[in-house]
């Protein structure tokens, strides 16, 4: 009987010291997070890790600190796995000075889970199934093309008498290019009327 006790004993310390030997603070779970952890990584093929290759275009956004607001949004959309699919894909990707512009509470009531699919129509309103970085830009603008966006919108390309590129109506502010694709950064959200 002594050798059970002892051997339970020696099993129960061993699990103990094996979980970190503090019962009175358990880690989150992945349903409660800390208020102050980072969001949900991505998931499926979205949170593959490649430190090899070129970073794709979800890596570039996540990597961004002007970039959040996007970034939070493509989640509450749960289309990660859209930015890092082979592509060739551009994404109008709008800085969080963008999101300020609109009305307040149009952000946090778009990544409601209830407004996930409308959410995602509108952060598709901003990617091309193609490649276009600035000689390409500016090569729709001089033929007057409009751009295929991924939900079946067409945007204008202009370029103003100040030589800047518009798109949608949106200033194109920079490139990033992607393993993917590229990541083309706009002042505003793109609107396809304009």
């Amino acid at each position: 009987m002594k050798k059970s006790l002892l051997f339970v004993t020696a099993l129960t310390t061993l699990v103990f010291a094996s979980c970190g030997g503090n019962t009175e603070t358990a880690a989150p779970t992945a349903a409660e997070p800390a208020a102050h952890e980072a969001p949900a990584k991505p998931q499926g093929q979205a949170s593959a890790v490649d430190t090899d290759s070129q970073p794709n275009i979800l890596n570039i956004a996540i990597g961004s600190p002007d970039h959040t607001t996007l970034v939070a949004a493509v989640q509450a959309a749960e289309i990660e796995d859209v930015l890092v699919n082979a592509g060739p894909l551009t994404v109008f990707a709008p800085v969080n000075a963008a999101f300020d512009k609109l009305p307040a509470g149009t952000v946090e009531e778009l990544v409601k889970p209830e407004n996930k699919e409308k959410l995602g129509m509108i952060l598709k309103m901003h990617a091309a199934p193609s490649t276009f970085d600035e000689k390409a830009l500016r090569k729709e603008a001089r033929k007057g093309r409009k751009i295929y966006m991924a939900d079946g919108s067409y945007l204008n390309v202009v370029v103003n008498e100040n030589d800047e590129i518009l798109v949608g109506g949106a200033k194109v502010l920079g490139y990033a290019p992607a393993g993917n694709g590229i990541v083309v950064v706009v002042d505003s959200l793109v609107d396809p009327s304009k």
